[in-house]
């Protein structure tokens, strides 16, 4: 191949910034996880739906989808001459048919998802702009009982596949905004104090907060403070004098995780009070999932108001990540069967175990046609032969 064909050949396989192949065996080994993640969500109820990758923009981007405009592509319809979005997220389409197709169903509904999303631009930690989401939602319910039970199959579900290390940050995205609005700051203000808190910078909270009335600046400072372990950050949390609203944020997360305790007690739990960074819609205790040694979050999820009408907790989960959790799987085993091999040796192979590869054509030397297969066996007419380091 010359050097004009090999640049051809390179152009041919360049793919916009962000987007990748799924290759051999790496697909192969995120399609059975995510297998099994939604066959753990299934016996606890949750069932799967499967929503269109691309919908109108008006029903797309509406409710708890709004949040997601900066992220959707957009398409005219050739057929509709309406336009459509490619879906960033899959939570919001699960509000939609909750809403229209599953109106009627008794509450509370348990719906699962696997799919994958589309995103204009990645981030500095998920570069990623396609990737593939798996989650579960549970609509129609308001008790904390609710928001433990999505936690725990989240957690449940991850340590079912095999992730280490697992740990739960909680936070309530609605506390800040709770005692901001007890202070009555302008909204100039708040976005100020909102920026400093994310970035965990309490003298830039207390700039932000100048000339605000009463204790404010030490309720913020203290929230920052109490950030860690959840036993410790709750007995933070429970020494400060809060208004009534934020108060009652307060014990509805100190109630989840009593119930998180009983469920899962060996779970590590944590709480940052303040954090508000990536969760657009929730409305109520929300949740970052992480696995000790592994970079970024595994998923995340939360409460959050389905089509604006039903109270509805969720999460998803990352696949990019969570394949990364999880410790690389044994080599398959592979036999090479020289071209004649009966269907009966494959099918008895099969039932073994093995990873059937059949010559097509009779090969000189079948030990190097299997090497040349990435197989580590062939058939000898009696036996599956190691090929061995030699060969």
């Amino acid at each position: 191949m010359n050097e004009e064909s090999k640049s051809d050949a390179a152009r041919s396989g360049l793919l916009p910034a962000g987007l990748g192949d799924g290759l051999p065996p790496d697909a192969e080994r995120e399609s059975a996880i995510v297998a099994r993640l939604t066959a753990c969500f299934a016996i606890q109820g949750y069932q799967l739906v499967k929503p269109p990758l691309v919908e109108f923009e008006e029903t797309l981007l509406s409710g708890t989808g709004a949040a997601m405009s900066p992220h959707c592509f957009r398409l005219m319809d050739p057929v509709s001459q309406r336009m459509m979005g490619v879906r960033p997220d899959m939570t919001p389409q699960l509000a939609r048919i909750a809403r229209t197709r599953l109106k009627r169903s008794p509450r509370p509904l348990r719906l699962c998802y696997a799919g994958e999303v589309l995103r204009v631009r990645g981030t500095q930690l998920r570069p990623e702009r396609q990737f593939e989401q798996v989650g579960a939602e549970l609509i129609g319910a308001a008790s904390a009982a609710a928001d433990a039970e999505i936690i725990a199959l989240a957690a449940s579900a991850l340590d079912g596949i095999g992730v280490k290390g697992l740990s739960v940050d909680l936070t309530i995205p609605t506390l800040v905004p709770a005692i901001a609005e007890s202070l009555k700051l302008d909204p100039a203000r708040l976005s100020a104090l909102r920026h400093a808190l994310d970035r965990k910078a309490a003298g830039a909270a207390e700039k932000a907060l100048n000339g605000a009335k009463g204790k404010a600046g030490g309720i913020f400072t203290a929230l920052l403070a109490a950030a860690g372990p959840a036993d410790t950050a709750m007995a933070a949390l429970a020494r400060l004098e809060l208004p009534k609203a934020a108060a009652a944020e307060r014990a509805r997360l100190s109630e989840v995780i009593a119930l998180l305790r009983r469920a899962l007690p060996a779970l590590t739990l944590t709480v940052d009070p303040s954090e508000a960074r990536g969760f657009d819609y929730e409305t109520g205790v929300s949740f970052t999932l992480f696995s000790r040694g592994v970079r970024g979050e595994i998923g995340r999820g939360g409460r959050y108001m389905a089509s604006g009408e039903e109270p509805s907790t969720g999460f998803t989960l990352f696949m990019d990540t969570i394949v990364r959790a999880l410790p690389a799987p044994k080599l398959a085993r592979r036999v090479f069967l020289p071209a004649g091999t009966s269907a009966d040796v494959a099918k008895k192979l099969r039932r073994q175990g093995w990873i059937t590869v059949a010559g097509l054509h009779k090969a000189k030397d079948s030990r190097a046609e299997a090497k040349r297969l990435n197989c580590g066996h062939v058939w000898t007419g009696k036996t599956a032969a190691a090929l061995g380091k030699g060969t």
